[in-house]
């Protein structure tokens, strides 16, 4: 392996929005001396090649892992168990195997018992993405800035683990280490709640009548419109996110439904001081945000 290289061979199963940004960010980094994606998809695989992204792609998994020294499975979270059962035999001795998923406690529980002794299990989650799917939606700045949260189980390999965390600081991302389950609470609130109330108010508007539910899609003001753009993310995935969560969604969405009575409460007895009191306090979330360069 070049001195220059963290990897002589990086292999990306999945070859989606996160899947292509890696391997243009990976590319465009020098991060690695090759590039090898496995997808389920031909299309998906004769896309990567047209864009350039990759030395080699094509659906057959075992041979896209092979002496590979990093893998990262780029597939949604309910396939995880599926695809290491694929790839286990053909990972090579001291190799990594992470993720980009959004839950990570079913990561250690669906892949880690699979791998073969001496293959590091390194969970990551990238937090960044749009509503786009596809090789064709990604692009090597979309790390750029943002937080990439890793997970190693207890007894990791140190050197796998500061290994994987020089990838995603090669891409742009600053690197938080976490506990798995600790990451799966923060998430809850910060992505999964979020998206699971913008699908139910999207949801709520397709069900109007006809011609309201018209007047709603011509009239949207940003609000709506922003809700709009978090429920057009891949619904496999979030399916996914939400069964492989299910205990610390449910516990954020009470919190979030006492909150949402509290508030109902203010509104119908004209209690205008609480309100005007936690607009002033999330309003402070909000600056906080930027200052903490999350958003513009």
């Amino acid at each position: 392996m070049s001195s220059t290289k963290l990897f002589n061979k990086i292999a990306l199963i999945g070859i989606g929005l996160i899947g292509s940004s890696i391997a243009h960010a990976v590319r465009k980094n020098g991060l690695a001396a090759s590039v090898s994606v496995g997808d389920i998809r031909q299309d998906h695989c004769d896309k990567a090649l047209e864009l350039g992204c990759c030395d080699q792609a094509g659906t057959n998994l075992a041979l896209a892992v092979k002496d590979a020294d990093l893998v990262v499975l780029c597939v949604p979270i309910g396939a995880n168990a599926e695809v290491a059962e694929k790839i286990a035999a053909h990972l090579k001795p001291g190799a990594i195997v992470s993720d980009v998923g959004s839950v990570k406690q079913a990561v250690v529980r669906d892949v880690g018992p699979l791998l073969p002794e001496g293959v590091h299990l390194v969970p990551g989650h990238p937090i960044a993405g749009t509503e786009f799917s596809g090789p064709e939606a990604g692009f090597a700045e979309l790390f750029q800035g943002r937080w990439c949260i890793l997970t190693p189980p207890s007894g990791t390999d140190e050197e796998a683990t500061a290994k994987v965390a020089a990838l995603w600081r090669g891409m742009g991302s600053m690197i938080e280490i976490m506990d798995p389950s600790h990451h799966d609470m923060v998430l809850a609130i910060t992505s999964h709640l979020p998206h699971l109330i913008a699908y139910t108010i999207v949801g709520t508007a397709s069900n109007l009548e006809e011609s309201l539910k018209g007047e709603v899609i011509r009239y949207s003001a940003s609000g709506f419109r922003d809700f709009t753009r978090i429920a057009a993310s891949d619904p496999i995935m979030w399916r996914d996110v939400f069964l492989n969560n299910r205990d610390a969604v449910l516990e954020m969405l009470q919190r979030f439904s006492e909150d949402l009575t509290a508030l109902q409460r203010a509104i119908r007895w004209g209690e205008g001081q609480a309100l005007e009191d936690l607009f002033t306090r999330t309003r402070a979330i909000r600056r906080g945000i930027i200052e903490a360069k999350q958003d513009s």
